[in-house]
């Protein structure tokens, strides 16, 4: 019997995680998009995102939360803490690289930033002036550039390869770019 159930727990984290992406991808595109389009989009009933979301809000909580999580694991896995700032910073890009879709989201809609939970657990403004901080304190970042100044241009960067990957550059070649681009502006003389 633990059998079935761990198979139907599977199918609802699929499904779950279906409906999720597709709101993702949907709410970047059109922001009033309706639960409606999102069911479509994710190749299901909307009785279906009802029964997992019964209002747009509990859905749009939860594409918060999830986006959250996505970052929050990522700047974990960058490991921003361990050697030269400049080799955190490019780990952490790498990172954030891999999750244009819930970025894009968040430029899209920033009040998804405003909810409690964001308050409460995202630092990662936060987690990038201070990792600045020690890059100018260790002399591994230039100087002249302020940390307000390299947070903006870290996101622009970013965005900008994004962009670049809509447009059919090849994901490896946008990253690469941007990193390069990060690593020179970032560089000591």
């Amino acid at each position: 019997m633990s059998e079935g159930v761990v198979t139907e727990t599977g199918v609802r984290a699929r499904t779950r995680r279906a409906i999720l992406d597709a709101a993702i991808e949907k709410l970047t595109k059109q922001p009033s998009a309706t639960l409606a389009d999102i069911a479509a989009a994710a190749d299901v009933g909307r009785t279906t995102v009802h029964r997992y979301f019964p209002e747009r809000s509990d859905l749009i909580d939860a594409v918060s939360l999830d986006a959250l999580d996505k970052i929050s694991q990522s700047t974990e896995r960058a490991r921003i803490d361990d050697g030269p700032v400049p080799a955190a910073l490019a780990r952490l890009c790498q990172e954030y690289f891999e999750h244009a879709d819930v970025f894009q989201l968040l430029f899209t809609m920033p009040d998804l930033m405003t909810r409690p939970e964001w308050k409460e657990e995202s630092e990662d403004d936060r987690v990038l002036l201070g990792l600045i901080e020690r890059g100018h304190r260790e002399g591994t970042i230039d100087p002249a550039m302020t940390k307000e100044w390299l947070l903006q241009l870290l996101w622009s960067l970013l965005y900008t390869a994004w962009e670049m990957v809509q447009e059919k550059t090849p994901k490896h070649e946008a990253l690469t770019l941007c990193m390069r681009s990060l690593e020179k502006v970032i560089a000591v003389d």
